[in-house]
């Protein structure tokens, strides 16, 4: 059976953890930020843990 590639697209949005939790940014922090309160633009810096039935799909596409 031949080698998987890596899926560039997904490979350049994630990063797995020394653990193995795969890390995602978050969305909606670049651009009509004047009506977002800084809490709400301090979250969206913060990256967030992949859960759920993607975590399955992105290693697939990782080939982890």
């Amino acid at each position: 059976m031949p080698k998987l590639k890596t899926h560039k697209g997904t490979a350049k949005r994630v990063r797995i953890t020394p653990t193995g939790k795969i890390m995602r940014e978050r969305a909606f922090g670049n651009h009509i930020l004047a009506k977002k309160s800084k809490a709400r633009k301090r979250n969206i810096k913060t990256s967030a843990e992949l859960t759920g039935g993607a975590v399955k799909n992105v290693k697939k596409a990782l080939g982890v």
